[in-house]
């Protein structure tokens, strides 16, 4: 029994990708070190996958973490309301979201709100991604770190910054207000 309906879809989405890139069970659970138990009650939704996993399957699949949580909608909406964006709050760190400012992932370019609370991370880890990246800090401050835990920039409100093509960082949030960045890459990778 599914733990709850977004559970569920999840799972069928997994389901989906995987079938789409003529994967079975065995082959995708070997690729991402997941006994193939555990794969399977994660697409029937009685299973919760952790965000590592969730990362795992997504670039295994070549699929956008985003499209795992956006719900398929035919319509081709050009303007997003701000009461109508996708939002995404991962169950690891709850202190930490994602808006989705484009109508989905679609197109070519990936445009998004990242909001991180006061001593908090987008990751544990530098993650890289293969697209180019521009970020501009809308609110607060924010530290990014570039290739390394120890290569440091401090940026405030105003300022942007452009992420290269496999550059490894992570957006961190050593200050006493929220942050926001509003991020845009290409090609979509979220």
């Amino acid at each position: 029994m599914a733990n709850n309906i977004g559970d569920l879809e999840l799972g069928k989405k997994i389901t989906e990708y995987r079938k789409a890139k003529n994967l079975n069970l065995s082959a995708l659970a070997a690729e991402i070190d997941l006994s193939v138990s555990m794969l399977s009650q994660i697409e029937k939704g009685m299973a919760n996958p952790s965000l590592n996993t969730l990362k795992l399957i997504s670039k295994t699949l070549d699929v956008s973490l985003f499209n795992f949580f956006i719900e398929n909608d035919q319509k081709n909406n050009l303007v997003v309301k701000p009461e109508n964006r996708k939002k995404i709050i991962l169950p690891e760190s709850e202190n930490i979201s994602y808006e989705l400012l484009t109508p989905d992932l679609k197109g070519t370019i990936e445009f998004a709100l990242m909001k991180i609370e006061p001593g908090y991370s987008s990751s544990i880890n530098l993650i890289s991604h293969t697209g180019e990246e521009m970020a501009y800090v809308m609110k607060g401050n924010i530290d990014i770190y570039l290739d390394t835990h120890d290569n440091k920039l401090s940026l405030s409100a105003g300022d942007s910054i452009r992420i290269l093509p496999n550059m490894k960082h992570r957006w961190e949030n050593n200050y006493n207000e929220d942050s926001e960045i509003i991020f845009a890459v290409t090609p979509t990778s979220f």
